[in-house]
């Protein structure tokens, strides 16, 4: 019998896997001090804004009143002082809570990445990757905000219960403690995530549509002009993605502040306060609040890309599709 002839053997596929950049430490503290002070300026920023938002919240006299006309009302029987009352729980909470987002999106985003193991792979998920990226970042985000957030909120909801952020913490953990200090954890992580979700997932695709008609070499000579154009387009789209996600979680969690709902735990007030709202109630107010969240998320993109740049941080990772480059 004839010897069967030998099977041809098949030249063996060329890896597909790519190199993604090795941050180093030193990389990722310039992407947490970048992350820090552009949200900490912009949320800052707003503190009047937001003690405004919450006395309007919690405050009976202040309860039918605009913005304008509870700003007026508090200058005029407490002093333009009352405005800033929290900014120290705000700046630091925020210097955090950015840090932490901002940095830990770069470490979540390039982890992603190397699990999908090639960059087909992690183009075609790139959705995914983004989406649990800046859920992930934000979680622990949150793990740092909520105390400063809970201080805040006493501070400006409880006239004289404090002099300010040191004293407002160490009464709330000595008197509340780690409960206290974390009663509103799950709120601000139904708030913030969905928040996160669109402002990192909706900036990047946002960033994608304008590219994808550019060759590299047009891209490599963008005018500054041109690519804060298309900064600021995406932080203001951006903006109002991450105020739609988050508007239910933020009528919730303003209910909750006013001490509506039911007894109970946290999940059963939200569930029970969710369905006597409706889906118009939950999303009330919500014009007024995409124009400000536009304002606040695309501040901080663009702060967020100045300081890096001044820092000397190297660029983020990028998976878009039309560049299928990491």
């Amino acid at each position: 019998m004839a010897k069967a002839p030998e099977e041809s053997r098949k030249t063996p596929p060329i890896s597909t896997e790519f190199v993604v950049p090795q941050f180093t430490p030193n990389d990722y503290s310039k992407f947490f001090l970048a992350g820090a002070l552009c949200c900490t300026v912009t949320h800052g920023g707003m503190t009047p804004i937001d003690v405004v938002k919450t006395r309007i919240q919690i405050d009976p006299a202040l309860a039918r009143k605009s913005l304008l006309a509870g700003g007026r009302y508090i200058v005029a029987n407490e002093g333009p002082a009352a405005l800033l009352t929290g900014f120290g729980p705000t700046a630091v909470g925020y210097l955090v809570q950015g840090g932490a987002k901002f940095a830990g999106y770069e470490f979540w985003k390039k982890q992603f990445c190397q699990i999908a193991g090639d960059q087909e792979a992690a183009v075609k998920y790139r959705t995914a990757i983004y989406l649990g990226a800046s859920s992930v970042a934000e979680f622990f985000a949150d793990i740092l905000l909520t105390p400063l957030e809970a201080t805040r909120i006493r501070l400006v909801s409880q006239r004289h219960y404090a002099t300010g952020l040191v004293t407002g913490f160490t009464r709330l953990a000595r008197e509340e403690g780690l409960r206290g200090l974390y009663a509103g954890f799950l709120p601000i992580l139904c708030k913030q995530i969905p928040y996160a979700i669109g402002q990192f997932t909706v900036n990047e695709f946002c960033h994608e549509l304008a590219f994808r008609n550019m060759s590299e070499e047009t891209r490599r000579t963008l005018s500054p002009s041109a690519t804060f154009g298309i900064n600021l387009g995406s932080g203001v789209i951006a903006g109002f993605a991450a105020a739609i996600l988050s508007q239910p979680a933020d009528t919730l969690l303003s209910q909750i502040n006013k001490g509506h709902g039911p007894e109970g735990s946290m999940v059963h007030r939200l569930t029970v306060l969710a369905r006597q709202a409706g889906f118009r109630g939950l999303f009330a107010g919500l014009g007024p609040r995409m124009v400000m969240t536009a304002g606040l998320v695309a501040g901080q993109f663009l702060l967020y890309g100045g300081i890096k740049d001044a820092l000397g941080a190297p660029p983020g990772l990028e998976i878009h599709k039309e560049v299928a480059k990491v």
